[in-house]
């Protein structure tokens, strides 16, 4: 067996090695609508509002809409649903949890003199903008080998580059190579060292290979499994002028965590394979940070309408990567090798860490306008549209040429997105109904890749005074189709998205 024992952690001295993609670019610029049930139970549509914490995130000049200091707190039960599709095979799997998805205060400072400033508003809250946790599996009956990945790989890479030298562990060259070569030919390296894939020319110089796994069909069986959080820490100030106008300002801190675990299971009979079972995992653990501000204004044309307008910069993100591989092969009959001896299975298991170089992320900018509609003290109707150009996200330093050309990939095929929400409140007595509508396109100009966002909210509050206790539930769906691999089996499971959430939130008046 070549499994060590030992751990080695490599650092990956260019920031090309590990081949980033736009499903990462959006998966880190992507939030949701999280908050107070309040703002949940509305659909977010509250950048004419202001007057709840959640929606200082929409438009930063909501907070000088407080008459007093207030606070809140929100936790919220998270429930994730994905029906997936590979090869006519139907799975359906889900994963829940509970946590605190918001908290802060917001104070509010009169101002006493004659001055057409009436009052200045400081606030500082925590939202989580995004939960990765998320699990899918699929599993179908393909015409295409994971041993095709390892081939795309390989070809056109010196044997010598991808292949132990005399004396030397798996973990050594794994290491070695990734350091010195990079992240694809680690990968033609796990290929060849389990047996999947073979030299034309058993020779230094070869840079042709074909599959130990003949062509026929293949049962294929998926997992994905995700966890993580995407948390941003805002700080406001927002201040009234005269009697009409709010204005804000919102500095943001942006902190990302995101595991994400991938297995492929595979196995054939087909005449001729000398391979026959395969288990290829991947591991990715991804720590960021980052800045971004928002500004914002609401204007009351009258007492019942308002109108609002905020623009969010793009979120400037460094990010690190972290992953770590192994795999598994097994031969049915068994491969006689050069040194007399037979394989029947073994685990590649390098037992390293590739610590990749930090990476600069810019995300798309967002401008919204809004408009609401109050009825005195009865309640609500409020819209918001926004538009973001998913097109300029950019992978940074821009001079660094496969960067360069990821970038050229995600103008191409990504566009501007827009998206609507309205929301609704009708007050009786200490009573407050709620209701929410969402629609957000896709970012792909296919449309397929990830489709169109659509979601539905309601929600009941109820105000003791001072203090007041909210309850929503929203629900979205979205569609989507993902790739296995980037490459050799780019096969897609298509994936139905279904996501439930029961927010409570407790707020009062400082």
């Amino acid at each position: 067996m070549k499994k060590l024992i030992l751990l080695f952690v490599t650092v990956l001295s260019m920031p090309l090695l590990y081949s980033q993609n736009i499903s990462d670019a959006l998966l880190y610029s992507q939030g949701e609508i999280e908050g107070s049930a309040r703002f949940r139970a509305l659909g977010g549509a509250f950048g004419a509002l202001g007057g709840d914490l959640s929606a200082i995130n929409i438009n930063p000049a909501g907070s000088a809409v407080f008459s007093n200091s207030f606070a809140s707190v929100s936790l919220k039960f998270y429930d994730n649903e994905n029906t997936t599709s590979f090869f006519n095979k139907i799975n359906s799997r889900s994963r829940s949890n509970l946590n605190i998805n918001q908290g802060g205060g917001v104070f509010v400072f009169q101002n006493r003199k004659n001055s057409k400033w009436k009052k200045i508003a400081l606030s500082a809250a925590y939202d989580n903008t995004k939960n990765y946790r998320n699990y899918w599996f699929a599993n179908g009956t393909n015409t295409n080998s994971i041993s095709n990945y390892f081939i795309a790989n390989a070809q056109g890479l010196r044997l010598d580059q991808i292949s132990r030298f005399t004396g030397e562990t798996v973990s050594e060259a794994y290491s070695n190579i990734g350091s010195d070569l990079g992240y694809q030919h680690q990968q033609a390296f796990l290929g060849y060292e389990s047996f999947l894939i073979e030299p034309t020319v058993d020779d230094n110089a070869n840079t042709s290979y074909i599959s130990n796994i003949s062509p026929g069909t293949f049962d294929q069986k998926y997992t994905h499994s995700t966890n993580g959080y995407n948390g941003k820490m805002a700080f406001n100030i927002g201040t009234q002028y005269d009697n009409n106008l709010y204005l804000g300002l919102n500095v943001n801190s942006h902190f990302l965590y995101y595991e994400r675990s991938t297995f492929l299971s595979e196995e054939n009979e087909n005449t001729g394979s000398l391979i026959n079972s395969v288990g290829f995992e991947n591991n990715l653990t991804t720590n960021g940070s980052g800045f971004s501000f928002q500004l914002g204004a609401i204007y009351k044309l009258s007492n019942a309408f308002r109108v609002g307008f905020a623009y969010g910069s793009p979120t400037w993100l460094i990010i690190e990567e972290e992953t770590s591989q192994s795999i598994q092969t097994k031969s049915t009959n068994g491969i006689s090798l050069s040194n007399g001896s037979t394989f029947y299975s073994d685990t590649i298991n390098p037992d390293v860490i590739n610590i990749f170089p930090s990476y600069r992320l810019q995300t798309a900018s967002k401008v919204t306008s809004s408009l609401a509609y109050v009825f005195s003290k009865k309640g609500l109707l409020s819209f918001d549209y926004s538009i973001r150009d998913y097109s300029n996200i950019k992978f940074r330093p821009s001079t660094d040429l496969l960067f360069s050309n990821l970038n050229e990939r995600i103008t191409a095929r990504l566009k501007t997105a827009h998206s609507y929400k309205i929301g609704g409140e009708y007050k009786v007595n200490q009573f407050s109904f709620r209701g929410g509508y969402r629609f957000e396109e896709s970012p792909y100009r296919d449309g397929t890749t990830i489709g169109n966002l659509f979601g539905y909210s309601m929600g009941l509050g109820y105000s003791f005074g001072n203090t007041r206790l909210d309850l929503a539930y929203d629900n979205t769906k979205r569609s989507s189709n993902n790739k296995l691999f980037n490459i050799g089996l780019t096969d897609a499971a298509n994936i139905s998205n279904t996501t439930s959430n029961v927010t409570v939130t407790l707020g009062f008046q400082l």
